[in-house]
């Protein structure tokens, strides 16, 4: 049975102490912590209670534990990649989309049928249980080497409607984008940005380390009479990579005069 911790146990005290070494600086960004057993010398206390305040710092995203190197203070800095999410229609009619051409496919594509949960049938408009085409893409930046993932769903109501996006469902974005354009749709785009901690699959994908969440940016396309035609999902380490975009102002429309 493990020992319930109470408030001010010892191995917070020891906690607080390494926090502050590292908040002010004496402890830098990528740095390798003394030992258990310098720890244990220089607050006097048991190897279990240094472990506990380890753990606990790992656990609040303050230090990495690199197995058979040692604990070091986590890298403060910014993320070393910007998303841009703007997209921009050329004359000849074609979307393009900063980092666009950044990224490279780790893996093939997947493509597969699958049905709307209560979060995608929600940014879909759809009731639970819908039928989807899903693209499933593991995207690497490879200057960075920031891992994405990717995922497109179509409602099968749209894809029938565009017979191109049922044949061949995994398009790129922009290339789907270009096809409902043709198809006759005027297309708009809402986009939520949210956080949470990873799934397993998740961490082990994006290869996260420890206490990182990761940002979920979903990004729905609607035609002309705001109905969603399809959904983008990217996922990716907070700590890796940051999202711009670029905002305007929305006219107004004129407001009516009484007689």
């Amino acid at each position: 049975m493990s020992e319930i911790q109470r408030p001010g146990a010892l191995y917070q005290q020891v906690a607080a102490a390494i926090r502050e070494a590292i908040l002010s600086g004496e402890f830098a960004p990528d740095s390798l912590l003394p030992s258990e057993a310098q720890l244990m010398a220089r607050y006097g206390v048991s190897r279990p209670t240094v472990r506990n305040a380890i753990a606990a710092l790992r656990a609040e995203g303050l230090i990495d534990v690199r197995h058979g190197k040692g604990s070091f203070v986590r890298s403060s800095g910014q993320p070393v990649l910007t998303i841009e999410r703007r997209i921009s229609l050329t004359a000849e009619g074609t979307f393009v989309m900063p980092n666009g051409d950044i990224w490279q496919e780790a893996e093939q594509p997947s493509t597969y049928r699958t049905r709307t949960t209560k979060d995608t049938g929600r940014l879909l408009q759809l009731d639970e249980e819908e039928a989807l085409f899903g693209c499933d893409r593991l995207l690497i930046d490879p200057g960075t080497g920031t891992r994405v993932m990717h995922r497109t769903l179509i409602p099968f109501e749209v894809a029938e409607a565009v017979p191109l996006l049922g044949k061949e469902p995994c398009k790129p974005p922009a290339a789907i984008y270009w096809v409902l354009t043709k198809a006759g749709h005027t297309l708009s785009w809402t986009e939520t940005v949210r956080a949470h901690m990873p799934l397993p699959d998740e961490r082990t994908t994006l290869q996260l380390p420890d206490a990182t969440p990761v940002l979920h940016v979903a990004r729905t396309v609607h035609d002309a009479d705001e109905r969603p035609l399809f959904l983008e999902e990217l996922r990716f380490g907070a700590d890796r990579a940051e999202l711009a975009y670029r905002i305007t102002a929305d006219k107004q429309p004129a407001q009516r005069t009484r007689a």
